[in-house]
């Protein structure tokens, strides 16, 4: 089943006669300028390959030449390594990893450290092999990270499935686990939960890398807890003092830019202004969905934002390669255009805006302007991973009613307030109207909803957001609802609302946006409610028309569909949704709707 390399062991005896000229290479590489990501150098050098492999990397190659070499002239264009994704999300991009791999390839990325949570949430541990046996399907390097929170925060939601201890210690012994998850509850982490750290231990035993996730401002007593702990990494800093304070305690900093995050700009200042190591700096998307990976990028995107950002383009380079190799114990692997590691690398004409033109995972082109030349290959999902929406009932206007509490007229409601472009909401309040006993949303205020669907219990939790921007008579509706991926509905029609949950019950998960009584899109995700095994290009047209329905709406927010998606993420503070009622992030406790009657 997997997309087999021989290791460098293996390799050796080849890699060394090539490299002594006794043996022609399989392919050489000459007129490039060969960006060194070890000593960030250009070099006018060319490179010959065997085995999938670099054998030789040096001024002149033509020992290495032989009748059946493949020889490229890159005329020029500058050689540079295999893009690194450090932190992702595969079923952000609402594909399985082979269509996930199909429309990065072309991008340049050539190698993923993913953690597939989400799909741990719906599935367990069953579907976190399921994913981690089709990445190591494809032609190019796709790392899983063991999910160590499903749920995310027990005691404040339910999931479809649980994550323990055990699970973490068997999926070590696995071939294409390289560590544990983003440790998300660290408040659980603070404070000494044996499960957590049992996890972390498991990890650190089997020598490989516990990944962060500190969503918290607080950088004092508790931070150190947290990385006493053992999380080698984190994403989640938006502002330069974050970054500092990682590195400074010996993390590395995972700068991202997903389709909604925008934490680059933010952080960087550390390195182009406050002068810090950028070694310990690492650039990562998180989470992407596939109209941006169809339309904008992927880690060529994130380096091209980099370098906008100030950063010079070798050392935006290193961030999205050698650093993240090194930081996975992968240096003598990947990362780098060097003897004995994997043939993963990028023809580019211009190294500031880094137009990927010609691709080579392994040795083997696998994409050329901007098209793909390889498959990658299905895994043959089940179909208990494709019915996964079990509401246990068909669901009625009546079910999104908030009853108010008796002889009001108005009522102080908790709001969720949505911000652009970042992971964190606002815990703002709002007073409500109250009509025929039931309290109404106005302006900019509607109700939100999160609709139980792995159990089957009927159960509905209510509530408010504002921020979207939302008009007129309208529901959109997704089971993707990180991180317990029950179903979250947004509207100001419960009418409406009933009509969207059951469409996706219908169409078994998705994304569903409706006006005025018809629905305008639908995104079908049958994979767990996640993902779709359709090509990239179609799920992202369906996207785009579902990010133009939520603007037929009213929404004017970037990637508002993200941040939709985001509204069930009890780890991110301030205010968050789950199946048990609405969640007070800053103190990790559940919290009542309603604040006091006016």
């Amino acid at each position: 089943m997997e997309n087999h390399i021989k290791s460098w062991a293996e390799s050796a005896p080849r890699l060394v006669a090539v490299a002594a000229g006794r043996e022609a290479a399989d392919l050489v590489i000459r007129g490039c300028k060969l960006v060194n990501v070890q000593s960030r150098e250009v070099l006018d050098w060319q490179v010959a390959v065997a085995e999938g492999r670099f054998a030789y990397i040096g001024p002149d190659a033509s020992h290495c030449i032989g009748p059946d070499t493949r020889v490229i002239d890159a005329e020029g264009r500058y050689l540079i390594p295999g893009l690194c994704d450090g932190h992702m999300h595969i079923e952000s991009g609402m594909l399985t990893p082979a269509e996930f791999a199909a429309a990065v390839i072309p991008h340049g990325t050539t190698t993923m450290f993913t953690d597939p949570h989400e799909i741990a949430n719906v599935l367990g541990l069953h579907g976190v092999r399921m994913m981690h046996d089709e990445a190591l399907m494809q032609p190019i390097n796709i790392y899983t990270q063991m999910p160590s929170c499903a749920p995310s925060a027990p005691g404040l939601e339910t999931t479809g499935f649980e994550i323990s201890a055990e699970d973490v210690t068997e999926a070590m012994g696995w071939p294409g686990i390289i560590g544990l998850g983003e440790m998300m509850n660290f408040p659980g982490v603070i404070n000494g939960d044996p499960q957590m750290l049992a996890e972390m231990a498991a990890t650190m035993n089997a020598g490989k890398t516990v990944g962060g996730h500190y969503a918290s401002p607080d950088k004092g007593i508790a931070f150190s807890a947290y990385v006493a702990g053992g999380a080698a990494d984190d994403h989640e800093g938006t502002a330069e003092a974050d970054a500092i304070a990682r590195v400074r305690n010996g993390m590395k900093s995972m700068m991202r830019l997903g389709s909604a995050w925008y934490d680059i700009e933010s952080q960087i200042t550390a390195v182009t202004e406050k002068g810090l190591d950028p070694r310990n700096f690492i650039l990562c998307t998180d989470d992407c969905h596939s109209g941006t990976l169809v339309n904008d990028g992927h880690m060529n995107r994130v380096v091209r934002h980099a370098i906008e950002c100030g950063c010079d383009p070798l050392i935006a380079l290193q961030m999205a390669t050698i650093n993240t190799a090194t930081h996975f114990g992968l240096e003598r692997e990947l990362g780098s255009i060097a003897p004995g590691r994997r043939a993963d690398m990028i023809l580019t004409s211009d190294l500031a805006t880094l137009p990927i033109e010609h691709v080579i995972a392994r040795g083997q082109t696998v994409a050329l302007d901007g098209k793909i030349t390889v498959d990658c290959p299905h895994y043959d999902w089940p179909p208990a991973a494709r019915a996964t929406v079990r509401m246990g009932k068909t669901l009625a206007a009546d079910d999104f009613a908030i009853k108010a509490p008796k002889g009001s007229n108005t009522v102080k409601a908790k709001v969720i307030g949505v911000v652009e472009n970042q992971a964190p909401t606002e815990a703002l309040t709002a007073e409500l109207p109250v009509v025929d006993g039931l309290v109404e949303g106005q302006d900019d205020t509607y109700q939100i909803a999160l609709v139980e669907r792995h159990r089957a219990t009927g159960d509905v939790t209510n509530g408010f957001v504002s921020g979207f921007g939302y008009e007129g008579q309208m529901a959109i509706a997704s089971t993707v609802a990180h991180d317990s991926h029950h179903m979250i509905v947004v509207g100001t029609d419960r009418n409406m609302m009933a009509k969207a949950a059951n469409r996706l019950s219908e169409v078994g998960g998705g994304v569903t946006v409706w006006k005025d009584g018809a629905e305008l899109a639908l995104v079908e995700l049958p994979i767990a409610g996640l993902m779709s095994d359709r090509p990239a290009a179609e799920v992202a047209a369906k996207a785009d028309n579902m990010v133009a329905a939520m603007a037929a709406c009213g929404c004017t927010l970037n990637n508002a569909y993200m941040q939709h998606s985001l509204l069930a993420l009890v780890v991110i503070p301030s205010l968050r949704i789950s199946d048990l009622g609405l969640v007070d992030v800053d103190k990790f406790e559940l919290t009542e709707l309603f604040e006091e009657n006016i």
